[in-house]
């Protein structure tokens, strides 16, 4: 074996298929660069070793050696908002998927055989993972997805032109363009708000269904028949005074329109919180008596 050949089998122990391996992404490109490139003779002989004996050591020979491949075409990758860690680590992925299916028949070097691999495995990561909501599903679709970014003019808003000549040179409907172009201009947003101001307006408040088939108002009609039930006055008895007067309030108003937890909050001087766990607790006593009644 050829001291560049011993040099590589070294560099096996650095664990460099993860970059979080080495502390930060400088350290690791820094050291993937430092790892000699085969020669064609060497590759043919660990490929064989691989392919024949089943020799891991070579299988990560050839790994190591064109982990600086990865690196290089991950940051092809970086205009979509992942990090570079990232990408890399799942074109680390590729690369192994590629280095296992490698076969000297194919006539080709290894470099050329991994990009496919290295390629895929990244494309696949960012369709997973740019959007909560999937933005690309069909192939056509996918191919939209990555060549439109770099197609549309400074990102700005593609005219009607714009877009028919992009459609024609992809191969696809013009409106499929358009409506990939709106899904890129779109964000995720969160449902609720990340900060601790109650008067902050988020999704969640505009977004609940009042409707009677609202979740809350199925679980409060529960509870309301629940408690309407024979015993339910011995129950009550079994209750404090403030917990008596929430459920009462809440559940037992003879117009069926209960007070909510604010307004019961207010009365009491505490948060809604606090009265939705008194509530829970009496209820929950209440339901252990009238179980207890029925045995």
């Amino acid at each position: 074996m050829t001291n560049q050949s011993i040099a590589l089998q070294q560099n096996v122990s650095m664990a460099l298929v993860h970059p979080g391996a080495m502390g930060t992404i400088e350290a690791y490109i820094s050291a993937v660069n430092r790892i000699p490139v085969l020669t064609p003779e060497q590759e043919r002989d660990f490929a064989e070793k691989l392919q024949k004996d089943g020799d891991l050591d070579a299988a990560r020979a050839l790994i190591l050696s064109h982990l600086r491949l990865v690196v290089s075409i991950s940051r092809q990758y970086l205009g979509y908002g992942i990090a570079h860690a990232d990408l890399i680590q799942e074109g680390n992925i590729g690369l192994m998927k590629a280095v296992k299916r490698f076969n000297l028949s194919h006539g080709v070097r290894l470099v050329s055989f991994a990009v496919h691999w290295i390629k895929a495995e990244i494309n696949e990561y960012i369709i997973r993972n740019w959007r909560l909501v999937k933005v690309a599903t069909t192939k056509a679709q996918r191919k939209l997805f990555f060549n439109l970014r770099s197609m549309r003019p400074d990102g700005q808003t593609l005219d009607r032109e714009q877009i028919e000549g992009i459609a024609q040179k992809l191969n696809v409907r013009p409106e499929d363009v358009a409506e990939m172009e709106v899904r890129l201009s779109g964000r995720d947003m969160a449902l609720e708000s990340s900060q601790d101001d109650e008067d902050d307006f988020a999704p969640i408040a505009y977004l609940s269904d009042e409707g009677a088939l609202e979740p809350g108002h199925l679980l409060a009609q529960r509870n309301r028949l629940e408690l309407q039930t024979d015993g339910i006055a011995n129950a009550l008895e079994k209750l404090d005074d403030r917990s008596r007067h929430i459920i009462e309030s809440r559940w037992l108003q003879d117009d069926g329109e209960g007070k909510t937890l604010q307004e019961l909050a207010n009365e009491y001087g505490v948060s809604a919180e606090r009265v939705r766990q008194i509530e829970n607790a009496a209820i929950k006593k209440m339901r252990k008596f009238l179980e207890a009644q029925e045995a």
